[in-house]
């Protein structure tokens, strides 16, 4: 830690204390570093079961979904509320960009919760149930990739697009926590976080998203680079 975040007292009774000083902050106490530490080893620890916990396959079926999407030129729609619209979101940006930069055939990829003004007028003027399955009805094609993200498995609007999917014959996968929820049920891929935990969840689903676009880098880049700009920043 830098010295402007947090700086160890400046004589040798405040060390032996064991009280961290901020000049904008009360002391920080061995109890409270405790505390502190006891939560930081209980959250890693459950998240290295729940990543242990993952089914490989479904993640290596998930790899396969996205590499079939891509030799045949179909779309990626991804979508979520809240946390997992986020990654939904940044799921996007990493395959429009990182895993497509350089390729003469690039990822098509839409994220279905980021266009504002129209989830506004679904859920305004028709049901919020819809903001995601009204976008689909006008995209869907039979080549094409639906990835549902929920948490609990089960929020309405996401269920709904899945189903859709599953109607017109078209892939899906469900990234879910919990006990994994309706999407679970629909989706022909899974890629379930086992911890009843939402936070645990949502860290799983976007280091499986950082898996595939590494694997779709590994597999169909010629170079490393990704781009001048960032390979000089990371020298």
């Amino acid at each position: 830690m830098q010295n402007s975040d947090w700086e160890l007292g400046g004589c040798p009774d405040s060390c032996r204390e064991g009280k961290l000083i901020s000049s904008s902050r009360s002391p920080v106490t061995n109890h409270k570093l405790r505390m502190l530490m006891s939560t930081f080893k209980s959250y890693i620890d459950l998240l290295k079961t729940t990543l242990d916990q993952l089914d490989p396959d479904q993640v290596e079926k998930a790899i396969q979904a996205f590499l079939r999407v891509h030799d045949q030129q179909g779309t990626i729609y991804i979508f979520g509320n809240g946390g997992s619209g986020a990654s939904a979101s940044h799921a996007t940006g990493d395959f429009l960009k990182g895993a497509s930069f350089g390729l003469d055939k690039r990822f098509k990829v839409i994220c279905l919760n980021d266009n504002i003004p129209a989830l506004m007028a679904i859920a305004n003027d028709i049901s919020w149930d819809a903001i995601f399955v009204e976008q689909l009805k006008n995209f869907l094609q039979p080549n094409d990739l639906v990835i549902g993200i929920s948490g609990s498995g089960n929020s309405k609007n996401v269920v709904s697009a899945m189903e859709y999917a599953q109607l017109k014959g078209v892939q899906t996968i469900a990234f879910c926590g919990f006990r994994g929820g309706k999407i679970k049920e629909i989706a022909d891929i899974d890629i379930h976080s086992k911890a009843m935990d939402m936070e645990i969840a949502e860290d799983v689903h976007m280091i499986v998203f950082n898996i595939i676009k590494k694997e779709m880098i590994a597999r169909l880049h010629t170079s490393n680079s990704m781009g001048g700009q960032y390979d000089e920043r990371v020298k």
